[in-house]
């Protein structure tokens, strides 16, 4: 370790917010108490037990469209289409004898998949307010290792793969976690391995070489801070959970997290405490980078803003408020044709704990499966699995299971 680096890992570790003490202390106790007292969460559980999880997902399908039949818009796909065609038309009417000036995408298809994402499983420390997987310390599903090694035989299948983009869940509290990242980085040595990590998972017991194993195996880290206020953080995914996010920023920072001379990389996400779309991401990214640097000596990477999509926990909070007309209307008066040609489903295969196959993390949880019909009610039913297929380049002619939560990924600078 060179002097500057030494001195940079000092200053660190004597930074008050460099919480120490929080290791190997569990937050699922202040968590499961939050969600006891949680007027939300307890309809939730309350409508899932009467109702059952396909009832309710084609309800909140439900409620989606009619709030979008109150708007007198169509279907996600015909509005693109729409869109499409107004846009060719408006440059056929600025060029010279009806030349197009710029191509204009004609239908939203599977591109060569280069995104394999792994969803390992819902146990998670936290129940965060945003959460669309609906994930919390009371979900039990995980996957189990003949999935994973199934999955990790269809990467070594996949060699146009370039990213294995590993969620949950806190992903980092399944068993599977270590041993998937261990093989990946076997099978492909260059491969951009990503951990979707929450940050508080770093002072969960047994988490404590957490961060050492993610330097050895130079795994990317993608981490949730929705904002550098702790007000709003504690608001939007539960008390004590600011200062642990920062802790444990901290404690990357330390590892060699956040420095560029270093390659191993941490990025933020953000998304909006509420019914409303992010700002501009270069912008926020300049914010976040003097906050989080003047006040608590902490450096990253890159910001990505999100779109809160309206599936499953954000759903319910919306239609329970009367805000879901609103917000869809919010989603569909910002459509962005340009983002259709950059939707994470095009490029990104996605598989659920229990081996199904999906186009994508929001079309995971609300069980559109790919080879299934959604048009007939096939919620959490059918479609293919990883035993069906030995590579991703199988599933090529699939056809991707567009519906009207898909307006998220449009809106502004989009979602994906």
């Amino acid at each position: 370790m060179s002097r500057i680096d030494k001195a940079k890992v000092d200053r660190i570790s004597r930074n008050k917010w460099r919480r120490k003490d929080l290791d190997g202390k569990s937050l699922i106790s202040d968590t499961l108490v939050e969600m006891e007292n949680d007027v939300d969460f307890k309809r939730t559980l309350n409508d899932l037990k009467v109702m059952g999880k396909k009832k309710m997902t084609l309800e909140e399908r439900k409620n989606r469209r009619r709030a979008l039949d109150n708007l007198s818009v169509p279907s996600f796909k015909d509005f693109v289409k729409q869109q499409q065609q107004q846009e060719q038309q408006q440059q056929q009417e600025k060029t010279v004898a009806g030349s197009v000036a710029g191509a204009v995408a004609a239908e939203l298809t599977r591109n060569k998949t280069t995104v394999f994402q792994l969803n390992i499983g819902l146990y998670c420390n936290q129940a965060c307010g945003h959460c669309h997987v609906e994930s919390s310390p009371r979900r039990k599903e995980m996957m189990d290792v003949e999935t994973a090694d199934r999955c990790l035989k269809i990467l070594a299948n996949s060699p146009q793969v370039t990213t294995l983009d590993i969620t949950g869940g806190a992903p980092e509290l399944n068993a599977t976690f270590r041993h998937i990242v261990k093989e990946a980085r076997k099978i492909r040595p260059d491969l951009d391995i990503i951990d979707r990590c929450n940050l508080t998972v770093v002072h969960e017991p047994g988490q404590e070489d957490l961060i050492d194993f993610l330097v050895e195996h130079r795994v990317h880290i993608i981490a949730s801070l929705p904002c550098y206020s702790e007000k709003n953080v504690n608001q939007q995914r539960g008390k004590g959970v600011f200062d642990r996010s920062v802790s444990a920023l901290l404690a990357f920072n330390e590892a060699g997290y956040g420095d560029e001379r270093t390659g191993l990389v941490l990025d933020l996400v953000y998304n909006p405490l509420g019914a409303f779309l992010p700002p501009p991401q270069e912008s926020l990214e300049q914010k976040y980078k003097e906050e989080l640097m003047d006040t608590f000596g902490i450096s990253f990477n890159n910001l990505y803003t999100m779109t809160n999509i309206p599936v499953k926990r954000f759903a319910d909070f919306l239609h329970r408020r009367g805000e879901l007309e609103e917000y869809m209307d919010l989603l569909v008066r910002n459509f962005n044709l340009d983002t259709t040609e950059n939707l994470m489903c095009m490029e990104t295969v996605s598989v659920g704990w229990d081996g199904k196959i999906y186009d994508c993390d929001f079309n995971q949880q609300l069980g559109f499966g790919i080879g299934s019909d959604v048009s007939k009610g096939q919620v959490f039913e059918g479609g293919k699995t990883v035993l069906d297929i030995e590579g991703l380049d199988e599933l090529a002619k699939d056809t991707i299971a567009f519906d009207n939560h898909c307006y998220g990924c449009t809106a502004g600078m989009g979602s994906s």
